[in-house]
């Protein structure tokens, strides 16, 4: 499948109510609870979402656009949800993420980036060269990982339960 802008922002538009309708109306012992050591649990990923609005897909297309390869991009911290998160309920995070992703959307709606544009190319701290393309259609895949991670979370607290089914359910082990 070929890249395309429309494409990419009609499933970035969706990550919201995706969100909402795999997370609303569940208590903490479902979203703060995680797959094992080292794993985000459902309320973490929807932290994390925010902080990559804030700090990384569209500053970084901007750059691109503004600078090309002259600066790298700032790096991104992974963990900075925990922080942020703090005192926050779920309801508030996943209004403040449909917030920012609808203004982030707006704000590449106004960029009009070209197909030429797309080739552009930036400098990220760890991996180098990096395309426009490349960085929007890794915003794309980030959202349906997150999303996996977040059914995967969830399936996994009933492992226990389901018996003979989970030799049908490889997502539950890692």
């Amino acid at each position: 499948m070929e890249f395309a802008i429309d494409s990419a922002v009609a499933i970035l538009g969706n990550t919201p109510a995706a969100l909402r309708a795999m997370l609303c109306g569940l208590g903490d012992d479902w979203v703060r609870a995680n797959y094992g050591a080292d794993t985000f649990c459902p309320f973490d990923v929807v932290g994390h979402l925010i902080h990559g609005e804030k700090t990384d897909w569209v500053p970084r297309a901007r750059m691109i656009l503004d600078c090309g390869e002259a600066g790298a991009f700032e790096p991104f911290d992974r963990y900075a949800m925990y922080a942020a998160s703090r005192g926050m309920s779920l309801d508030d995070l996943l209004d403040e993420f449909a917030a920012l992703r609808a203004k982030n959307l707006r704000a590449i709606g106004e960029m009009n980036i070209t197909p030429k544009q797309l080739d552009r190319r930036g400098r990220h701290p760890q991996l180098g060269p990096v395309t426009l393309r490349q960085l929007l259609a890794t915003w794309v895949v980030h959202d349906l990982n997150h999303l996996h991670q977040i059914a995967k979370c969830l399936g996994y607290q009933y492992r226990e339960h389901i018996g003979p089914w989970r030799e049908y359910l490889s997502f539950i082990d890692r």
